[in-house]
């Protein structure tokens, strides 16, 4: 079938069937009645729509409003097998693989830890197969699939920068291996700002067009969103802050290989313990664990800086408050720089080495950072806690997927 053309019948048909489409997904289940209310259509527009829409598969008849019988009762959602997609999360320790329908709802998911010596091809494979398996489905099922990663991959060269510690995921030929062993579009994107995704579509970003996400868990960094756009940088490496020279930290030159930086040294979540030691907190390590590869939501270091910065936020006196104090000095410190240059309209405070000291930390935060930074954004916390990388790589891959399947002018 030939595309629509501007003005025609058939293009205001699949604006129309756009727009019910999405009210759906915000709304859910809707009648025939609430729709046309909705849209501004004549009740005889919204039943050719809906017929149209279920001929289609793409959306399905649920029940009735209240109970009540007859057509005007009748209830409509998008149908949430009308596509699937993949997203996954890779972190040092592990693989993090989920399948999602097309309203979001995740219906599988698997996990592949670190085993040294397995190809990277394969632990993708096992963990997007994996989660396949516990939706009930076959990958050929899958529409795209996203994957988060640390760093960025190149766009000149196609390998992976600013990720030295990942391991296996360096190789020149990896995304046209990737490619060959995915039946399906997949797309790469950066973890951090894939989290800014997130919160941009389900939590504390909602309705801004400039902000700034700050990110600490493995590694410190952030994401820039601008005029409502993620703003990548030439070779990806925007918002790559944990290797921000700052003040009153020892320089660290050829930061890409050491990987690392001032900032990261000074406000990551492997300084907490050190510094914990240095203000005499209770139970404080006077070093910092080594990081062991693991599984699990966190690592092991970024776990027990979490558990640490708790404890802190539930009881912020005496060498607790001291610790709440330096530490927010520290991330202000860095975000200072951003602030300047960006002049965001909020900033987003994610990941568990910042958001586990709470409104206590928060607000230090903030009181910094009015004096560091001439503009004084609002600091918020991440609203989406669960999997936030996770759930940015399948909000992206919806997107994309939905602007195919919703498109009812082809």
């Amino acid at each position: 079938m030939p595309a629509a053309t501007p003005g025609t019948p058939g293009l205001l048909r699949a604006m129309n069937d756009r727009a019910a489409l999405e009210l759906l997904l915000a709304h859910g289940p809707l009648s025939r009645t609430r729709i046309g209310h909705l849209t501004g259509l004549s009740k005889p527009t919204a039943s050719q729509l809906l017929a149209r829409l279920e001929a289609a598969g793409l959306v399905v008849a649920t029940g009735t409003d209240g109970g009540r019988p007859g057509p005007s009762a009748q209830l409509y959602a998008v149908n949430p097998r009308a596509a699937y997609v993949g997203g996954l999360d890779v972190t040092p320790g592990r693989v993090l693989a989920a399948v999602a329908d097309l309203t979001g709802t995740v219906v599988g998911s698997h996990e592949v830890p670190y085993a040294e010596g397995t190809a990277v091809v394969d632990q993708v494979r096992e963990a997007l197969g994996g989660a396949v398996e516990a939706a009930g489905l076959h990958r050929s099922d899958l529409h795209r699939v996203v994957i988060a990663t640390p760093g960025a991959f190149d766009p000149q060269t196609g390998r992976l920068r600013y990720a030295g510690h990942l391991p296996g995921w360096h190789s020149p030929t990896l995304l046209d291996d990737l490619a060959t062993a995915l039946p399906m579009p997949v797309e790469y994107e950066n973890d951090v700002n894939l989290a800014a995704v997130a919160e941009q579509r389900l939590g504390a970003a909602r309705g801004h067009e400039d902000f700034v996400l700050l990110w600490n868990e493995e590694g410190l960094g952030a994401a820039l969103v601008l005029g409502g756009r993620l703003h990548r940088g030439w070779t990806g490496g925007a918002g790559e802050v944990g290797f921000l020279p700052v003040p009153g930290h020892p320089l660290v030159r050829q930061v890409t290989r050491v990987n690392s930086g001032g900032y990261q040294q000074l406000a990551g979540v492997q300084a907490l313990p050190l510094l914990a030691a240095e203000l005499g907190v209770p139970g404080a390590a006077a070093e910092p664990a080594p990081e062991p590869r693991s599984g699990g939501p966190y690592s092991p270091q970024v776990a027990a800086a979490a558990a640490l910065l708790a404890r802190a936020a539930a009881t912020p006196e005496g060498p607790y408050l001291d610790l709440l104090r330096s530490y927010a000095t520290g991330l202000a410190t860095g975000l200072a720089s951003l602030v300047a240059v960006l002049d965001p309209e909020i900033v987003v405070l994610s990941g568990a080495g910042i958001t586990a000291g709470g409104e206590p930390l928060r607000e230090l935060l903030e009181s910094e950072l009015a004096e560091l930074a001439p503009s004084r954004p609002r600091l918020v916390t991440a609203e989406v806690r669960e999997r936030p990388v996770l759930r940015g790589a399948l909000e992206n891959a919806l997107a994309a997927t939905r602007d195919e399947v919703f498109d009812t002018s082809r």
